[in-house]
């Protein structure tokens, strides 16, 4: 009688490792991915340790990345201007936001060049990323929410779904 416990009990352990484990691989999304700083102050290391030099200090608080490799907990990214290196997980969050690229850009209320203009947004303004409709991009800027032309926008991949 104990032995078919001890059989139930181990059984169970090694099921509950095995779902444990397909669930953590299912949690990890597949790389290149988008993300977002989540803290004003987020170390680029030249490796994924701490025993790494920073090579890079961000200081922008929700800043698009583009992570393209992992090792362990650590995330290697790339920002809007190039720069390269490694961060910890935890200083990165899922929340999606995008950046104007390039020059002064027209958010709209509709994904239309003749839809009604809303604000100018400069180069360099964040917003958040609602939803891409093939050429447009629904985002929010200064709390206005319209439409902007996928192109004028870096944190969002040129044949990606955004729902």
């Amino acid at each position: 009688m104990m032995r078919a416990r001890l059989r139930y009990a181990a059984a169970a352990i090694v099921l509950g490792s095995v779902l444990v484990t397909a669930a953590g691989a299912q949690e990890r999304p597949p790389l290149p991915r988008f993300a977002s700083l989540r803290s004003d102050e987020v170390n680029l290391r030249a490796g994924p340790g701490k025993q790494y030099p920073v090579e890079w200090v961000f200081v922008r608080r929700s800043l698009p990345v583009e992570v393209f490799a992992e090792y362990g907990q650590w995330r290697k990214i790339r920002d809007i201007d190039g720069s390269v290196g490694w961060v910890h997980s935890s200083l990165l969050s899922a929340a999606r936001m995008v950046i104007v690229a390039d020059t002064t850009r027209t958010l709209r209320h509709g994904p239309a060049d003749e839809a009604r203009p809303l604000l100018r947004a400069e180069a360099g303004v964040l917003g958040k990323l609602l939803a891409c409709e093939v050429a447009w991009c629904r985002v929010e800027i200064a709390g206005e929410k319209g439409w902007m032309p996928r192109r004028h926008l870096w944190g969002v991949y040129t044949d990606e779904t955004v729902k």
